[in-house]
């Protein structure tokens, strides 16, 4: 079993209403069981690089505070999309870091994030073993996009399905009040991986017919044939509700948001700036169909909206940071914490350990028999998924009427 000693952890990539909560877990946890000093990276990696660190109890000084984290979203360390380079073409970052981390006396270094991050615990922890270093590296998962591999889910995911479904409900009250042929284009987060939009079938409910079409870049997306689809569809009802992915590519592969007028702009990961889809399908329904439309596009609001998250993700992001470092204080390393399904009905969830080599770079796409109805709608099957984890409300800590948050000054 290792030493309880130093800690340092990080949060990496989009931020999430929960991410937050993670990292609570691991503060209060580390905190609880003895660790003498818990380190927080200031924007990920890329600020451990630049020697730009806090020490967290100087901004978490009471079990209101860890209350109050919980509930603030975004990224509290502030986050980065660092892409570590590989040890062969360049060792002398990992000098650097290990220089930083000895430093520091860290025996025990955590990352919140995605599959990106993952990749960070990954070449790490094979470099600690490549040089016989005892620190131990274990990730935390994070990313509202739910595209790990392994993991039943990840946190992030509940809250932004949450927001969503709810999202979408209202929009389709407001989308009935008129009498008159409009469609309605709702543009979702998601580059390859549609669990976020797949959840606008949430808002169907006793009272809600639900959005009446949803396409995922899962598959191929034919212009000619969407707005086909949508003048059948017009011809048995007037209004329409269309749920979007962001990432929809035709079969060539090109962007249906790079059909517009767009800004190309790639991140240290190689990934292409996604967004203006749902402006590029309603201002084509316009001119072909010569109805009235309109976009809604929740953008950010998809992974920042606090005020409405699930308490089950909550609980389970928390949950993941415990684990985390209930792991490391083990002596466990090169490991990501995910979640096992016990059962959907009652929801029961495990905390588990695996291998990040299974989960770095591997992205989970929904599966092909849940998309129905010619690629225009999801089974019953995602429902029964997805709506344990959307359950139950954390309300923040209202001051004046507004939410209160703890930032890192």
């Amino acid at each position: 079993m290792s030493t309880l000693g130093n800690i340092i952890v990080g949060q990496s990539g989009g931020p999430t209403s929960v991410i937050n909560s993670s990292l609570a877990g691991v503060f209060k946890t580390a905190k609880d069981d003895g660790a003498r000093t818990i380190y927080g990276m200031r924007n990920g990696i890329q600020g451990l690089l630049e020697n730009r660190f806090v020490d967290m109890k100087e901004g978490i000084k009471s079990d209101l505070d860890v209350e109050i984290l919980k509930r603030t979203p975004s990224s509290y360390l502030g986050s980065c999309r660092y892409k570590l380079p590989d040890v062969e073409k360049d060792e002398k970052t990992y000098e650097n870091i290990f220089a930083i981390l000895k430093r520091l006396e860290i025996d025990h270094f955590f990352y919140i994030g995605g599959n990106d991050s993952m990749d960070t615990i990954k070449k790490l922890s094979a470099y600690a073993k490549a040089k016989s270093e005892k620190i131990t590296f274990v990730g935390v998962p994070k990313t509202i996009d739910n595209d790990l591999a392994v993991t039943d889910h990840t946190p992030g995911f509940g809250s932004a399905a949450k927001y969503i479904g709810t999202s979408v409900k209202e929009i389709i009250r407001d989308a009935l009040v008129y009498d008159m042929k409009m469609v309605t284009v709702v543009e979702i987060m998601g580059r390859n991986a549609g669990w976020l939009t797949a959840s606008a079938a949430l808002a169907k409910t006793e009272e809600c017919d639900g959005v009446d079409m949803i396409f995922l870049p899962e598959l191929d997306f034919d212009l000619n044939l969407f707005a086909d689809k949508v003048k059948k569809m017009q011809e048995k009802k007037k209004a329409l509700v269309i749920a979007v992915s962001e990432g929809l590519k035709t079969a060539d592969g090109t962007y249906v948001c790079k059909m517009g007028d767009s800004i190309t702009f790639k991140d240290s990961f190689g990934h292409t700036n996604l967004g203006g889809t749902g402006m590029f399908l309603a201002n084509k329904l316009a001119a072909e169909l010569g109805c009235k439309t309109r976009t809604v596009d929740f953008s950010t609001l998809q992974r920042c909206a606090a005020h409405i998250t699930s308490r089950v993700d909550v609980e389970e992001a928390f949950a993941a940071g415990t684990h985390a470092v209930k792991a490391a204080f083990k002596g466990e390393t090169g490991k990501v914490v995910v979640f096992n399904r016990v059962s959907s009905s009652p929801y029961a969830m495990l905390t588990e350990l695996a291998d990040v080599a299974k989960i770095a770079n591997v992205e989970k796409q929904v599966p092909s028999e849940w998309i129905i109805n010619d690629g225009t709608y999801i089974s019953d099957e995602f429902l029964k998924y997805a709506k344990p984890l959307i359950q139950g409300e954390i309300a923040p800590y209202m001051v004046e009427g507004l939410p209160r948050h703890l930032v890192l000054r």
